[in-house]
């Protein structure tokens, strides 16, 4: 029954009518693992309309000690599986809002440009439910321009951590560089327990575009000590930098 419910809502949200073309990138991806070194890290070319994985990288069974061989003949079904079940609500409702987000905000001819990342625990070989943290790029859509087809990088982190499901869309920009524009439910626990008064009013002005000098001059500390601010803030948040911090408050700005 808990099968039949996630493939119907699964289905729901990958709904598509059209049948892309995937020799090709098969083809690209078969030559590139071949000097991918081993690493926790493997990729998949993931098909939604069947619920199939066309292409699993060398390194899945370095990870996670499973067989490639079933999750290429069972397909999503066995994925789904191994997922921790009180993390599968969470990741359909992430996987859901990413695509209303794409379809109602991101223009059709941008979309060859976004990149998803999510995260869930997963059942290792060992029955030791690891961390993954999924991240998605479109490699072809169907004619209402919903992707369907995916590069999915998934990257194995220790069990022993804790970590909320999240979910995010980045879009490249005119310099190329990715920025964060849709960011769910990462900042609720961390922006509520984990940052202090002073950091969270640092945080506010950031999201104005204030410089470290015109936050100095407003609370009255020096641009040094901004800066250590900045610094924690980014490290308790485990972000790599103060733009990707800004994309993903000004998305939740309720948690300000």
């Amino acid at each position: 029954m808990r099968q039949a419910h996630i493939k119907d809502l699964y289905k729901f949200i990958f709904k598509s009518y059209d049948k892309p073309f995937l020799k090709e990138h098969i083809e690209k991806f078969l030559e590139l693992d071949e000097y991918l070194p081993y690493s926790s890290t493997f990729f998949c070319i993931t098909n939604t309309q069947d619920l199939t994985f066309e292409y699993i990288s060398k390194n899945y069974h370095a990870c996670l000690g499973l067989d490639p061989d079933d999750l290429k003949a069972q397909g999503m079904r066995y994925f789904w599986r191994r997922i921790h079940p009180d993390d599968i609500d969470a990741w359909l409702e992430a996987l859901n809002t990413l695509m209303e987000f794409t379809l109602s905000e991101i223009p059709e001819v941008k979309r060859k440009d976004a990149n998803y990342t999510w995260n869930f625990r997963i059942k290792n070989a060992d029955g030791i439910y690891v961390n993954i943290i999924q991240n998605t790029t479109p490699l072809a859509f169907d004619s209402a321009g919903k992707p369907v087809i995916g590069l999915a990088h998934y990257t194995v982190l220790d069990a022993n951590i804790k970590m909320e499901i999240t979910a995010s869309a980045k879009l490249l920009n005119a310099n190329n560089e990715y920025e964060t524009i849709y960011f769910n439910n990462y900042s609720q626990k961390l922006l509520n327990e984990g940052i202090s008064n002073r950091e969270r009013d640092v945080v506010r002005l950031l999201v104005l575009n204030q410089t470290s000098k015109e936050i100095s001059e407003k609370l009255n500390i020096s641009s040094h000590t901004v800066d250590t601010h900045r610094r924690n803030i980014l490290k308790k948040l485990n972000i790599s930098s103060t733009g990707e911090l800004i994309g993903m408050l000004k998305t939740n700005q309720h948690w300000l």
